[in-house]
């Protein structure tokens, strides 16, 4: 997971910041115009596609996406081969530890008017990144919608795929997966006993915690799982209570945060922190970098809980050797943290029709269904089974589900991520409450 995988799924969904703000400050008020691609113009909307073909063969294309992970990484080196076999296109990635690094470079080029041949060609992206893109015109717009594959999405019928974390996509991202923060525990630590289960909601997990002091942490933000874990006790939070609902305060969580809503909606997030820190492990007074680092610490048996929003790299992690095979892995029943990642295309990406060929590839039931094998990724399609052909659904049937995976249909409820701007919000006042002592 932007996956944004990134331990850890879209632990490269997390955005840094500080290169980013400055770099706004000198783009602002540039204008950008959109190539098509290879600078050369399509001309006939029914011809649309086969000049894409034309134009996008035995092409380079430079795809940015979070490198963290083996399982993603050997999964596009298998795209790669196909494009190759398909296209003749050479399909290059450039592994990033964090998508903001690719923001800053296209952001960078349109600084110095490069306008036509930028570096990124294809970006793995969702959140918070597509947010400040598309608010200063740094993605091509209205491709999307126009690649063969996108129909079988159901786009009509499933806002999922045209909506990233509530902001519409205007045809600037093709859908990619899916991916659900998800927990996952040592069983003979918690071995489900009457009185040792492991915590099916928010306030259970804040029991549990307390009556299994140092055995349950969280990565600090901006980590990308730190900061899910904190979104989805938020919006718990505030389903949980009723004022907040009749105030209409929840609601705000799909807004842009402000000076004025801010403290109304986090207020309740730092009192549950306040609680619950004294219970984490190192008494709450130090907190873990990143997923990996979590799962470390599961591995070595100092914590007995944790989470990922990579349901696959769990299984994965326990044939490595690297988790004991005791881990379970289960979600929440008031609700998992979701969200599709897509990618999108620069505005100035130097090989357009290329990077669509690539992106069209990508929404392929062949390769829907090889990424969505928990072998190979675990990853889930954004395809809608009705729209496939029998043979095409036939490509999705998997064989039996390693004992710690997630269970099929495990997903009891999903709940939907928050405005974009709530993730720089949350990560400011965690900061000020309880930077200092991390």
């Amino acid at each position: 997971m932007p996956v944004i995988k990134s331990g850890s799924i879209l632990t490269r969904y997390h955005p840094s910041w500080v290169v980013v703000a400055v770099l706004l400050s000198i783009v602002l008020g540039i204008s950008a115009s959109i190539a098509v691609n290879n600078n050369t113009s399509l001309k006939e909307p029914s011809s649309y596609w086969q000049q894409i073909e034309t134009l996008g063969a035995s092409q380079d294309v430079y795809f940015y996406a979070w490198g963290g992970d083996a399982q993603i990484n050997a999964y596009l080196q298998w795209v790669a081969k196909r494009v190759k076999a398909e296209y003749n296109i050479n399909l290059v990635h450039v592994k990033l530890s964090d998508t903001s690094e690719a923001v800053s470079r296209v952001l960078a080029e349109k600084s110095a008017n490069n306008n036509d041949q930028g570096s990124v060609d294809l970006v793995w992206i969702n959140g918070a990144n597509f947010s400040t893109m598309s608010e200063h015109s740094l993605l091509l717009k209205q491709w999307a919608n126009k690649l063969p594959n996108f129909t079988l999405t159901d786009p009509e019928n499933n806002p999922t795929v045209t909506l990233d974390f509530g902001i519409p996509t205007q045809g600037m991202e093709a859908p990619w997966g899916k991916a659900s923060l998800t927990f996952y525990y040592d069983n003979l630590a918690i071995d489900g006993s009457a009185n040792n289960q492991p915590p099916a909601t928010l306030s259970e997990l804040a029991s549990w915690s307390a009556q299994h002091p140092g055995r349950f942490s969280y990565p600090k933000p901006p980590d990308f799982l730190g900061m899910s874990f904190l979104k989805y006790a938020l919006v718990m939070l505030h389903e949980q209570n009723p004022d907040s609902i009749a105030n209409n305060i929840k609601a705000q969580l799909n807004q842009p945060a402000t000076e004025k809503n801010t403290a109304l909606v986090l207020d309740p997030l730092w009192a549950f922190l306040d609680k619950l820190h004294p219970t984490l492990w190192r008494d709450g007074k130090y907190f873990m970098q990143s997923g990996e680092q979590m799962q470390r610490l599961v591995g070595d048996t100092e914590l007995s809980l944790a989470f990922t929003f990579s349901a696959p790299a769990v299984p994965a992690a326990v044939q490595r050797y690297d988790l004991p095979k005791s881990i379970r892995s289960y979600a929440m029943e008031d609700g998992s943290l979701s969200n599709t990642h897509f990618v999108a295309i620069p505005y100035n990406a130097g090989h357009q029709a290329s990077a669509q060929l690539v992106a069209n590839f990508l929404l392929s039931p062949e390769a829907q269904a090889k990424k969505q094998a928990p072998e190979v990724w675990g990853d889930s399609t954004v395809l809608v089974q009705s729209q496939l052909t029998p043979e095409q659904q036939a490509l999705f049937k998997t064989t039996k589900p390693h004992p710690s995976a997630l269970p099929i249909n495990g997903i009891k409820r999903i709940v939907s991520e928050p405005h974009p701007s709530w993730v720089e919000a949350i990560m400011q006042g965690w900061e000020t409450r309880y930077g200092a002592s991390s």
